[in-house]
Order: structure tokens, then C-alpha cells, then sequence
């Protein structure tokens, strides 16, 4: 005769139905209460990488400045902190450039920013992500003048 082995304490209980069903419903009630904070965070958070961008490019033109005694012409555009455009025009020139790598930032949606000097001083543009010129909310255009004065 066989004997059985009885482990006390040790028997194994799955969840029933309703319990599964529980926690099913609990977590798509956090979903339903999460999901809404979180949908839009993305693009607030581009805009806002957008403007510490912005301020290390200005930051770069005024090094630039600093060293060569005016900001590059708009010819001469953003390049100009990455190689010197005229070595006898600025020949102050940083010799590693104004940024590591001689690489300069894109904007969060991969495009370039646009370099607009001007008597009053220079303004910086990203499209945002549309890519065109105007737009709103999520779309809207971005410049330096609208970073400094948050």
C-alpha cells in the first residue's frame, strides 16, 4: 500500500474568476485616471527642451561674440559656432568651436533652428512639429524672445 504525503500548510489555492476580474477593473479604472495627465505631457515636454536648447545656442553666440566681437552674420548662420566661417574675419575663433563635437542641437522634431540676428540682437525659431511656419498650440513656432520671458 502507497501512503500519501501530506504537506501541511502547503496547499496551493489559485484566483477565482471574480477575483481576476477585480483586479482587471481596478486597473483600468487607474488607466481611465491616469492616461489623461499623462496624453499631451510629450509635446509640453519638447517645447520645454526647446527653450534649454535655445538658452545653450545663445549662450554659444555670446561666447562667440565674446571672442570675435560681433554675432555671425546670417549668411555665416548657426554653422559658424561649429567652424569658423572666415578665419581672417574671426580670428579670435575658439579653436574647438562653441560646441563639444563641432555638432550642433536639434530641435525635439529633428529640424534645425533657424538663426535671425538683427540690430536689436539675435532671435533663435524652432517650427515646432509641424514643421511650417505659424501654427498653434502643439504646432505653434517657438522663439528665443518667448523662452526668456518664462
Amino acid at each position: 500500500m502507497q501512503s500519501k504525503k501530506v504537506y501541511r500548510g502547503a496547499a496551493r489555492r489559485a484566483f477565482t474568476l471574480m477575483e481576476l476580474m477585480i483586479v482587471i477593473i481596478i486597473l483600468g479604472l487607474l488607466a481611465a485616471l491616469v492616461m489623461p495627465n499623462l496624453i499631451g505631457k510629450s509635446e509640453e515636454a519638447k517645447q520645454k527642451l526647446v527653450c534649454v536648447q535655445m538658452k545653450g545656442i545663445k549662450n554659444a553666440l555670446d561666447m562667440f561674440r565674446l571672442d570675435n566681437g560681433s554675432y555671425p552674420d546670417a549668411e555665416e548662420g548657426l554653422e559658424a559656432l561649429a567652424k569658423n566661417p572666415d578665419a581672417e574675419k574671426y580670428p579670435n575663433y575658439s579653436a574647438g568651436g562653441y560646441f563639444q563635437d563641432g555638432v550642433l542641437p536639434k530641435d525635439p522634431w529633428k529640424n534645425r533652428y533657424i538663426y535671425v540676428p538683427g540690430e536689436e540682437g539675435i532671435n533663435l525659431i524652432s517650427l515646432g512639429a509641424d514643421r511650417k511656419e505659424g501654427g498653434s498650440a502643439e504646432s505653434k513656432d517657438i522663439t528665443y524672445a518667448e523662452c526668456i520671458k518664462q
